[in-house]
């Protein structure tokens, strides 16, 4: 044996004096010069996946142990499963557990995928740790060889399915935690994806089984595993693969759940085999066609500073110096020898690091959509469905890019879309006509928002077109994952296509349903979101603006783009080159009546526009003359220091000048009008240094019409003209 180490073990706290096996399996790689992978059941195989384990162990515990800060336990037990995976070629691994974290940096290390951040030793790995500019607290798409986000619990398969719609033959083994099983999301989709996809089926859910939660015993710790089984299987799962440490357990160890590294190394062998096997078996039936799951169950925070929930993380006492932190790392010490063996089979498994194979570590092709199909309504016209006018872009879209998909979760025909349906078709197995369903379809629809934004918002991360329809008032619970993939995209290290959303069926047209059917809360959430620096909700006021704004969206990149539109016929008010060009001031001029004192209307949305126009003829009746402002990108109407755009990888410094707002914008009095949330003219009343005000929604209530709807929030002409006149003095 060597007995200095390797230059990239510089910072390694404790190193063994032997590591036992080494001698007789590991005297060359695993994995060979020009190979990829291992062989299962191979004795110098089985001896050395164990090792790169417990080298994972030792640095997730010392990476977290070196800020007194992180979560070492749940990957802590679940390290045989990520290091069979690797070991057997797989590297494009995602995890729905956003506290795996340190163990994925850790892969990331040891594969080399880090040296693109700078990051060369151990050492350095401590140091940027949960550090700004270097490994955050939760996995982000900023991080080499890291494929998708991980944060909130129950989103990691929806970023694994959509891997796997677009790249067939390619496993995409995602992992899920007890606590993670318990979202309602992860099951449904999964069952819905299959339904409508039954032939792909090469994502791998991994389910790391180990008793405990974030701060207790987790819920489903109470299965047995004949339950756990049934479970899986009675959710159209054909394989289920389990491993449970506790069938080689030779010390005792009391409970459903143990820890395999405190069993002897023959034991410890034998456990890391059936779990190669068991991946392997997993991975084959994944890619041949088979619903497939594999369950690592094995006691939580196995082979690190503690076992059960007190692993989850660690707290301001858990320092290098901590008594329990030591002790966890000695008993996890390998030779240097060791670690310059898991360093290279981990730099030959799968074919290089994770930060040259992994599928988002390059640009998708796409197919160049040439030129959209709009179509001009002429000013005056007979008023026009805006979301239909968008509809027949988006069937265009989708027969020129197969990989585009439409998600929906409340039915296109009624957001006035049916002619999407029409030219895409619903997937799902039963072919139908008169409802537009084919095995084949491109319309993707899950009774379920997180799913619709999932898969949407997944597809565009993976680098692929998309197109997340909803009814604004059912959108809140898709947010999340939206929320979670546009703040990735703000990070990613290369360009991908915008998330695109359609939110129809605004709260003021949902009059009759009542307030179960009234959410415009949802567009605060995109007003805070804005200053994010790559969201943008635009609201078009016609159905010529809505083709615009829709052949914009598809020209960006790494941006969340939220078009908001009504269903029912309105007047045609502004002709697209208008529209062009609003996207970039932020807003158009729609009338100017002239009198002695003008009175701005900034108003936000289409159905809003009729109380606007109706308070100016008003208003000009009484000599007082008015300024209408369609505002439709209200993100370009902040000023650049209020926007975090610098911060972005694809940034975009788009924004109006104090000249230009003022010329917009600028009058006697300045009235906000908007159907939704006031926070979304912040923009305007920020930067206006007139005497201003808004009228905005109150609450839902039950209506005949958006008329009698806004007339009970307040949003009336005559409010408006009395409110200005008061502005005015």
């Amino acid at each position: 044996m060597t007995t200095s180490a390797p230059d990239f073990c510089t910072g390694i706290q404790y190193f063994a004096e032997k590591t036992p096996g080494i001698e007789q399996y590991g005297q060359q790689p695993a994995i060979a010069s020009g190979q990829n992978s291992i062989e299962p059941g191979n004795a110098n195989a089985i001896f050395q996946t164990l090792l790169y384990a417990d080298a994972l162990r030792y640095l997730t515990l010392q990476i977290c142990a070196s800020k007194a800060s992180g979560h070492p336990g749940g990957f802590a037990s679940q390290a045989e499963a990520y290091a069979a995976l690797v070991m057997l070629g797989h590297k494009n691994i995602i995890t729905e557990v956003g506290h795996h974290a340190p163990g994925f940096y850790s892969a990331m290390f040891l594969d080399k995928s880090l040296e693109k951040m700078g990051i060369t030793t151990v050492q350095q790995l401590r140091d940027r740790f949960r550090e700004k500019h270097g490994l955050i607290g939760h996995l982000s798409g900023f991080i080499p060889g890291i494929l998708a986000p991980a944060g909130p619990l129950g989103q990691g398969q929806h970023f694994a399915m959509s891997a796997a719609f677009l790249h067939p033959g390619k496993l995409f083994p995602f992992t899920v935690g007890d606590g993670g099983l318990g979202e309602p999301y992860i099951m449904s989709s999964m069952q819905h994806f299959h339904t409508a996809f039954p032939k792909i089926t090469n994502f791998l859910p991994v389910l790391v089984w180990n008793g405990y939660s974030q701060e207790h015993h987790s819920m489903v710790s109470t299965k047995t595993t004949p339950e756990m089984i049934q479970y899986w299987q009675g959710n159209g799962f054909e394989e289920v693969i389990l491993v449970d440490a506790k069938d080689f357990d030779d010390q005792n160890q009391s409970g459903a759940y143990v820890d395999s590294t405190i069993c002897s190394l023959e034991k410890r062998l034998a456990f890391t085999a059936a779990v190669i096997e068991g991946v392997d078996r997993a991975a084959k039936a994944a890619l041949g066609g088979k619903l497939t799951v594999f369950i690592i169950k094995q006691l939580k925070g196995a082979g690190v500073h503690a076992t059960g929930s007190k692993s989850h993380n660690l707290y301001a006492h858990h320092t290098i110096d901590n008594a329990d932190i030591i002790k966890g790392l000695q008993n996890r010490a390998l030779h240097p020898d060791a670690w310059a063996l898991v360093r290279t089979n981990c730099e030959r498994a799968g074919g290089g690091s994770s930060s040259q194979v992994a599928v988002t570590e390059s640009v998708l092709p796409m197919v160049d959509l040439g030129t959209l199909p709009l179509q001009e309504f002429p000013i005056g016209g007979d008023p026009q469905v805006a979301t239909t006018a968008m509809g027949k872009l988006v069937g265009y879209v989708g027969q020129k890019d197969p990989k585009f998909l439409v998600t929906n979760a409340d039915g296109n025909e009624a957001s006035g879309i049916a002619n999407i349906n029409q030219a895409l078709k619903i997937v799902h197995p039963t072919t139908d006509d008169l409802y537009n369903q084919a095995p084949n379809g491109q319309v993707y629809e899950p009774l379920s928002e997180d799913a619709c934004a999932g898969m949407a918002a997944g597809l565009a991360l993976m680098g692929a077109r998309s197109l997340w329809c909803s009814y604004e008032s059912f959108a809140i619970n898709g947010l999340p994952i939206w929320q979670t993939v546009t703040q990735g995209m703000a990070e990613l290290r290369r360009p991908t296509p915008s998330t695109i959303t359609l939110y129809t069926a605004g709260a003021l047209e949902q009059g009759r349903n009542g307030w179960t059917h009234q959410r415009p809360e949802v567009e605060a959430y995109f007003a805070s979101m804005m200053r994010n620096g790559n969201v943008f909700p635009v609201f078009p006021p016609d159905a010529n603006s809505i083709q615009a704004c829709y052949d914009w969206a598809l020209t960006t990149q790494n941006k969340g783009i939220v078009i908001t539109a009504s269903k029912s016929p309105l007047p045609i008010r502004t002709t697209l080159a208008q529209t062009k060009q609003g996207l970039i001031d932020g807003s158009i001029e729609l009338q100017v009546i002239p009198g002695q004192k003008t009175v701005v209307l900034a108003v936000i949305g289409d159905m809003t526009l009729a109380p606007a126009y109706a308070a100016a003829a008003a208003l000009a009746e009484q000599g007082i003359g008015s300024k209408i402002i369609s505002v439709i990108n209200p993100r370009r109407l902040y000023r650049s220091t209020d926007v975090a755009w610098d911060t972005c990888s694809e940034p975009d410094d788009g924004f109006l000048s104090d000249a230009a707002f003022q010329k917009a914008f600028g009058g006697d009095a300045l009235i906000g009008i908007t159907g939704g949330a006031p926070a979304m003219l912040e923009p305007i009343m920020l930067r206006s240094t007139a005497p201003r005000d808004t009228f905005a929604w109150k609450r839902g209530e039950t209506t005949a019409t958006a008329g009698e709807l806004m007339e009970f929030n307040g949003i009336t002409a005559a409010k408006v003209v009395d409110r200005a006149k008061a502005l005015l003095g």
